[in-house]
């Protein structure tokens, strides 16, 4: 799936490995670590020309290639994930139906390259082209990196659950076929 405007360049397919490479060293990470929470294995490779434009497309690119792998399928719909990391405590929970997303996080730290404005404009984009309700619930944390980190693997945890293939509801065809 490849999505190029004017401000950025993004292609993202499956492969046999995990690699990112967006020219953003801090989304690198936290994006290896949503797929690797996911268990999905792809290429992602990005060009951009200001970061808030490579967060925003990101989470719609994300969202476009992750609505395309179900669309047709019967999905569990939903997903939720409680994860700690140090000190932050992270509550995430995922409905693949409608487009909401509630992130309720308080980074009072200012660690170089975790923008909260970025990371809420990856997310937005992620749920309206998904197609997901996302909720992400800091409960405890004060380091920013943490806290980030842990709606990464929360968010690729709850995700992995929703979307995947739900035998039951095959049987049945009912409301879960996307």
């Amino acid at each position: 799936m490849r999505r190029k405007t004017n401000e950025t360049d993004i292609e993202i397919n499956y492969s046999t490995e995990l690699f990112v490479d967006t020219g953003d060293l801090v989304l690198n990470h936290l994006l290896k670590t949503l797929f690797y929470y996911m268990e999905k294995n792809v290429i992602i490779k990005a060009k951009f020309d200001l970061s808030h434009h490579l967060w925003e497309d990101m989470g719609i690119t994300i969202g476009q290639f992750l609505r395309n792998e179900v669309e047709g399928k019967n999905i569990k719909r939903f997903g939720t994930s409680i994860l700690p990391m140090d000190d932050a405590l992270i509550l995430v929970s995922v409905d693949i139906s409608r487009s909401y997303a509630n992130i309720d996080i308080n980074i009072k730290d200012t660690e170089k390259g975790f923008e909260l404005g970025n990371f809420k404009e990856l997310i937005m984009g992620l749920s309206r082209y998904l197609q997901s309700t996302i909720h992400i619930k800091q409960i405890n944390g004060e380091n920013a990196h943490h806290i980030i980190e842990a709606s990464f693997k929360a968010l690729g945890n709850a995700l992995k659950t929703a979307l995947e293939v739900s035998e039951k509801h095959e049987s049945t065809n009912k409301v879960y076929k996307l």
